[in-house]
């Protein structure tokens, strides 16, 4: 256990071709905090559709058919988020397999992207007055976590790297 953790550690040497490949799968890992995540939400949002639905009532407005269109958007938006989850899955188990730059640096544009609306999102609530508002604690911890998932991947780059560096030299 004390090797992931110190494969983990963006600020640790990697010295071996076992060290490398561990810290290379840190991207891995943090894509699959990434399912857990995306599969808490889905669990949370249907078994709590009554907060889904009040959300999509009040950005309504009162308006029946703009309700009606979002009762439907809500009912894709749900679809969209389990495919995500499911594509992540995926991508976490190639990267695990196989770990390769692409899947990283992907996952580190788009966490920086999830960051960046998360900590916006407050400012962007105030300014819609009917839109639903995020809880503040709710925001913090999912900042937290794609801060976590940032490392591992930085991590994880920094592993991928060494680890092709330590191959191309063996096979010198």
């Amino acid at each position: 256990m004390s090797t992931w953790l110190k494969a983990m550690n963006p600020a640790s040497p990697i010295t071996t071709e076992a060290e490398a490949e561990r810290a290379a799968k840190a991207s891995a890992i943090s894509i699959f905090i990434g399912v857990v995540v995306g599969l808490v939400s889905l669990a949370w949002t249907m078994a709590n559709p009554a907060a889904m639905q009040d959300a999509l009532a009040q950005s309504a407005g009162g308006d029946a058919e703009v309700a009606a269109g979002m009762a439907a958007a809500g009912q894709i938006a749900l679809y969209t988020a389990g495919f995500l989850v499911l594509i992540q899955l995926i991508l976490g188990v190639v990267q695990w397999r196989n770990p390769g730059k692409f899947i990283a640096i992907l996952f580190i544009v788009l966490i920086a992207l999830g960051i960046a609306t998360s900590v916006a999102s407050p400012l962007m609530t105030a300014s819609m007055p009917n839109a639903p508002v995020t809880p503040m604690w709710q925001i913090v911890l999912s900042v937290v976590i794609m801060i976590i998932q940032l490392v591992l991947h930085v991590t994880g780059l920094k592993g991928i790297k060494q680890l092709d560096r330590i191959q191309m030299e063996q096979s010198r």
